[in-house]
C-alpha cells in the first residue's frame, strides 16, 4: 500500500467521527467498545486487514462503561449533559490537570464536549473552556448539549488541531483525550499548542504511544488509524517533539493496565502488544 496522504486520513478520520456523533443522538444507545474506535474499525487476521465490527456483542459497553473503565467517577458522568460522553477517550486527562477557578482551558478534539464540560465546571464562571473539533456534527453535537445544559462558560469552535482557531498565548491549559494520535502531523499540533498556550501554561493530554514498531499493515490501514492505533507515536518520538516545540517538565507515563481495554478495540488486532494508553504532561516555560 502506498502511503497515505496527510489529507486523505483527515478525511477519513472526520467521515468515522462524523458517523459516531450522528448514530449516537440518543444517550442511551449502546455502542460498541470503543475509547476510540468507533464502529467501523480493522480485524488483522492471517496478515490480511478486513472490515469488521470493533467487538463482539459480549463486550457492548455503554459510554458510561467505557468511562469508568477510563478512569472517570460515577460523580463525572452524572455532572456532564446528557449526550456529551461518547466513551470516546484512553483516560481522563481533566482528573491531572489540577484546574483552578478562572482559568481558561482549550480542549483538542472535544467530541460530543465532555471533558469540556467536566473542565467548565471547575474553572466556574470566571473561566472559559474552548472546545476544538473538526468534525461538523461533533461540534453541533456539543453545542446543542452545551445549550441544553445551560453552560455560559464553554463554547465550541470547528477546527483542525494542527491550526486552532485561538489566539495567541490566551490558555491556562490544553487538554485532549485519545485524539493527537490521529493526527498525520503531530508536530504542528504540539507547535499550535505551544503558541496558544500563555507562559506558564500547561498540558494536560491522555493519548496512545507506541511501544513496539508498528507493522506497515497496522501504520497504513485507514481503520486502524482512526481506531487510533495506526497513527501512534513512540514515547521518544513524543518526547523529543516536545522539547524541540519548546515544552519543559515533560513527563510520558505509560498505563500497562490499558492493554486489554486497547486489545479490545480491534479484536484479532493485538493492539496491545504495540501501543498503550499514557498520561502526557508538559509545561509552556514562563
Amino acid at each position: 500500500m502506498e502511503t497515505t496522504s496527510k489529507d486523505k486520513i483527515r478525511q477519513f478520520v472526520r467521515e468515522t467521527y462524523g458517523k459516531i456523533a450522528r448514530n449516537n443522538e440518543d444517550a442511551a444507545e449502546r455502542i460498541v467498545l470503543s475509547s476510540c474506535c468507533g464502529e467501523t474499525e480493522a480485524l488483522i487476521k492471517n496478515n490480511e486487514i478486513k472490515s469488521a465490527e470493533c467487538c463482539s456483542s459480549e463486550t457492548n459497553y455503554t459510554p458510561e462503561d467505557l468511562s469508568i473503565i477510563m478512569g472517570y467517577s460515577k460523580s463525572d458522568i452524572e455532572n456532564a449533559p446528557d449526550g456529551a460522553n461518547l466513551g470516546l477517550g484512553c483516560g481522563n486527562p481533566v482528573a491531572l490537570a489540577s484546574l483552578k477557578p478562572g482559568e481558561t482551558v482549550v480542549d483538542l478534539g472535544s467530541g460530543g464536549g465532555f471533558d469540556s464540560f467536566l473542565a467548565a465546571r471547575q474553572v466556574g464562571d470566571t473561566g472559559h473552556v474552548i472546545g476544538v473539533d473538526m468534525t461538523p456534527d461533533m461540534i453541533s453535537k456539543a453545542r446543542k448539549n452545551a445549550e441544553k445544559a445551560a453552560f455560559t462558560n464553554v463554547e465550541f469552535r470547528l477546527g483542525e488541531i494542527e491550526h486552532l482557531p485561538i489566539a495567541d498565548n490566551s490558555a491556562d491549559l490544553i487538554l485532549s483525550n485519545c485524539v493527537i494520535n490521529l493526527s498525520p502531523d503531530k508536530m504542528s499540533v504540539y507547535k499550535d499548542a505551544f503558541r496558544v498556550l500563555k507562559p506558564g501554561g500547561r498540558l494536560s493530554i491522555s493519548d496512545i504511544v507506541t511501544k513496539a514498531t508498528l507493522p506497515n499493515d497496522i501504520k497504513e490501514s485507514l481503520s486502524l488509524v482512526s481506531a487510533c492505533v495506526g497513527g501512534a507515536a513512540t514515547i521518544q518520538e513524543t518526547e523529543t517533539m516536545l522539547k524541540q516545540v519548546g515544552f519543559q517538565n515533560i513527563q510520558i507515563k505509560p498505563k500497562e493496565q490499558s492493554r486489554k481495554m486497547i486489545d479490545e478495540w480491534v479484536l484479532g488486532s493485538n493492539a496491545g502488544d504495540f501501543v498503550v494508553s499514557a498520561y502526557i504532561e508538559a509545561v509552556k516555560p514562563e
